[in-house]
């Protein structure tokens, strides 16, 4: 069973990145109407999400409501997958269109000579930012808006997406440490992209709850000194009528006096 479940995740990986790499090569033939291809390009997430299939930067978002050892198990054998269909698609697709060949590798070197790691990073992060806005716009309200969008915006944008570049470098044959060391980093930026809106959330919940807490704490203190006030009332009250109870009583006095 457990090899079976191995399998399984690193199979949902694999088809994750065969249609990410898909995307590559849609994106390669646009290169003259980058927006065309951008759009395209969701096609990928598109089927991702409605398969369910494991896209790392689409699942590394939702750990930390599913922290646990099958989540992160899922999301690493997934991770395999993805390289393992990029890099195998991506050769095919190198040697069967020599165009989307010579496109990519124009794209990849420009990426690992005009690029400080820096800015690499910081392109990872705000591609993962949108990604997981478009995953989770998918989870929450089923709606295939946040793909439609998020997905166009990180690609025009200049975002890097670590499995579109491992399709991108495995379509345009760049195999070096250089190109290793881009891949890891841009994984890296997408991990943390990914999760700094569900942390934020975390962290707006826990005020919620603490100030939610607060006022549970305060409202006791609130209704004793209710109670308090109105234990002063009534005996000011008692207090006028036994005034007026010992004036009439007097008043009565004088009368039979008379």
């Amino acid at each position: 069973m457990l090899i079976k479940k191995i399998l399984k995740q690193i199979c949902d990986g694999i088809c994750a990145g065969l249609l990410i790499t898909v995307g590559c090569c849609v994106f390669l033939a646009c290169k003259d109407i980058k927006w065309v291809g951008a759009i395209l390009f969701s096609v990928a997430l598109l089927t991702i999400c409605y398969k369910g299939y494991s896209l790392y930067t689409g699942r590394i978002g939702f750990i930390l409501e599913n922290f646990n050892k099958d989540y992160i198990s899922g999301l690493l054998l997934g991770l395999l997958g993805n390289v393992i269909a990029t890099a195998v698609v991506g050769i095919a697709v190198q040697y069967a269109i020599p165009d989307l060949y010579e496109t990519a590798s124009a794209i990849c070197a420009a990426k690992l000579m005009q690029q400080q790691w820096w800015q690499t990073l910081i392109r990872g992060i705000m591609c993962g930012v949108l990604m997981y806005v478009a995953v989770a716009i998918y989870k929450e309200k089923k709606s295939i808006v946040g793909v439609l969008f998020a997905i166009p915006v990180f690609i025009l944008s200049g975002f890097e997406h670590s499995i579109a570049d491992m399709g991108y470098f495995a379509i345009g044959g760049v195999y070096s440490a250089k190109a290793f060391g881009f891949i890891w980093l841009v994984i890296l930026g997408n991990t943390v992209g990914a999760l700094i809106l569900p942390a934020l959330a975390l962290v707006g919940k826990d005020i919620k709850k603490k100030a939610q807490g607060k006022e549970s704490i305060d409202l006791p203190m609130a209704l004793f000194d209710e109670n308090s006030q109105d234990k002063a009332d009534i005996a000011i009250a008692d207090e006028q009528v036994l005034n007026a109870v010992g004036a009439t009583c007097e008043i009565q006095e004088v009368n039979d006096e008379k």
